[in-house]
């Protein structure tokens, strides 16, 4: 089997689904169902159609393209990823999946491969969390993850609840009929950039995942008294502001004391009320996202966090209030599928590093109900959601064509 890319018919394509955008380029804003998502979705659409594929769609919009293989009633190999983009994101996060399965199924077709089991491109729904507030909504409700409640129960700033927004954009029928069967899929195999830098610093061409970290989310509220900047001294504060700097400082030491890399946690919101630079901080809300491949560690940061915050309310007399909003467990790599990726590299002569994911995908919920694998290709200074977004041609390139020889070997 000779496998070729047409690279550059994948980066045009990749270009063309960039202009699908709330915004001017380099930036890519593309909420899910949109006006610009849906026509990103008839654009990817109408390419598998054109590759021949037969497409299928659920309530929620995840889109499955399918080459059928020699055996319709085997299980099928899926591969693919989302197109939905954040306010002023990159052009690579995501697509790079989707369309480079896209091409490595149109690979598979021109090399005169013959599947014996089906093909699936998957475009998953709403894998970034902008509109409804919960990440990777589409591969969550396959891996049943989530139930139909939610059609009701989520939505979005406007009010509007999903099951509202996905009608309006022609997505019928009822949620619970989008978890899949047991025994749909063989395997998931999910091409990704990096968003991180340790393939570009190592000049590695390909990494192969062995683990998904997964993250705990919190929202800390913090209640202390206001009062004018200049009529309070200062042994009398009760700040909010600075009782939530030593909170932030505590997130940032409870990670560190782990002594592990994979453990990160981050302070990525603080609202200040009522913020103005002549009165004293009355309230401050945190959310901190805490993610590792280890749950249990995980977990142990998530305690040590609380009671450093319940020890700063105490000291300071204010008052805490802490909000669990999600814990995820971490996945992990099916062993075989991460071997068949580093066979596909060898084959083809690619370095590559068995490595792990700290951010989370659309795999993380396909490994609970799919053998699931992914393969990172390297992005340019680790930027990602950002307009500085890059994945080289010769990455993209590469990456698509061990996606390819893996999908063969999968699909065999």
């Amino acid at each position: 089997m000779r496998l070729t890319i047409d690279r550059d018919r994948l980066l045009q394509e990749l270009e063309r689904l960039a202009t699908f955008s709330e915004v001017p380029a380099p930036s890519v804003t593309r909420i899910v169902f949109s006006r610009e998502d849906l026509a990103a979705r008839d654009y990817v659409t109408d390419l598998c159609v054109a590759a021949d594929l037969t497409i299928r769609q659920d309530a929620v919009g995840n889109t499955f393209a399918r080459w059928t293989g020699q055996d319709p009633n085997a299980a099928a190999v899926g591969t693919g990823s989302h197109i939905d983009a954040i306010p002023n994101a990159g052009r690579y996060d995501g697509t790079v999946g989707v369309l480079g399965g896209l091409e490595a199924i149109r690979a598979l077709k021109q090399s005169a491969f013959r599947p014996k089991r089906s093909l699936d491109l998957i475009m998953f729904t709403s894998e970034e969390p902008t509109r409804f507030g919960i990440g990777c909504l589409g591969s969550r409700l396959l891996a049943g993850n989530l139930d139909a409640s939610v059609d009701e129960k989520l939505k979005d700033k406007d009010g509007k609840t999903l099951r509202q927004v996905r009608m309006e954009a022609g997505f019928g029928g009822t949620l619970a009929n989008v978890r899949l069967q047991s025994g749909r899929y063989s395997s998931f195999l999910e091409l990704h950039i990096e968003q991180g830098t340790l393939l570009e610093r190592g000049q590695t061409a390909i990494g192969v995942v062995t683990a998904i970290a997964a993250p705990a989310s919190l929202r800390i509220w913090i209640g202390g008294e206001g009062g004018h900047a200049g009529g309070v001294p200062m042994p009398d504060r009760r700040d909010a502001l600075c009782a939530a700097a030593e909170v932030v400082l505590a997130v940032e030491s409870a990670a560190k004391s782990t002594a592990a890399v994979d453990t990160v946690a981050t302070t990525g919101v603080c609202d200040v009320f009522p913020s103005a630079v002549n009165s004293i901080p009355s309230r401050v809300q945190l959310q901190i996202d805490i993610r590792d491949i280890d749950g249990d560690r995980r977990e142990r940061v998530r305690s040590a966090i609380e009671e450093a915050a319940g020890n700063v309310s105490k000291r300071r007399g204010v008052e805490t209030r802490i909000e669990l909003i999600n814990a995820d467990a971490p996945g992990q790599c099916d062993p075989g599928i991460v071997d068949v990726a580093a066979r596909a590299c060898s084959t083809h002569n690619l370095p590559f590093k068995r490595m792990v994911s700290r951010a989370y995908h659309d795999s993380l919920f396909m490994s609970r109900v799919v053998p699931t694998g992914m393969i990172f290709i390297p992005c340019r200074g680790g930027i990602s959601h950002h307009p500085d977004e890059y994945a080289s041609p010769e990455a993209i390139g590469n990456g698509t064509l061990v996606l390819a020889e893996a999908l063969a070997e999968l699909a065999s």
